[in-house]
């Protein structure tokens, strides 16, 4: 069984050492889904939310979700990212918002727990924006799609 990396021999928690890693071109790719009435999904698509422009700012959120993981996420290095993208695809028939984040980085750790956490705080502000209309709306399906670069190479769900 393989040892996590996030602990030491004795089980306690610590930040990886990456002194040593060479500096390689890492990209992760991560979904969320965020499901509403027909109401607020009509609402958003025809930009009538009374708080503005909800993909505008789930788009900022994400953004600044991903530059801000490693002071949310313990043991997470802050990495100096080098693009964040965030996506959205609209599902009319089952009112819900697909998210896609995609973040890219030259360095010695990846950026999955960036691409995570930028899906994470877009479906959260979407729903910070939509709450007034729809506040049984749910967040689910959030998982990273894909990674490159790094030691243990390229993944993909």
């Amino acid at each position: 069984m393989k040892r996590l990396s996030h602990t030491d021999k004795k089980g306690n928690a610590r930040m990886v050492d990456v002194g040593s890693k060479r500096m390689t071109n890492r990209i992760a790719t991560a979904h969320a889904r965020i499901s509403m009435s027909s109401e607020a999904f009509h609402r958003v698509m025809e930009n009538r939310m009374k708080k503005g422009d909800v993909f505008a700012a789930a788009q900022i959120g994400g953004v600044m979700g991903a530059k801000k993981t490693s002071e949310l996420i313990p043991l997470c290095h802050p990495l100096s990212l080098d693009h964040v993208e965030i996506t959205f695809s609209p599902d009319p028939a089952a009112h819900s918002i697909e998210i896609t984040g995609t973040c890219r980085v030259t360095g010695k750790t990846g950026v999955e727990m960036e691409a995570l956490t930028a899906v994470s705080i877009a479906a959260l502000t979407l729903y910070d924006m939509c709450k007034a209309v729809d506040p049984s709306m749910t967040i689910d399906e959030i998982y990273l799609v894909k990674k490159t670069g790094g030691r243990r190479g390229p993944y993909r769900r």
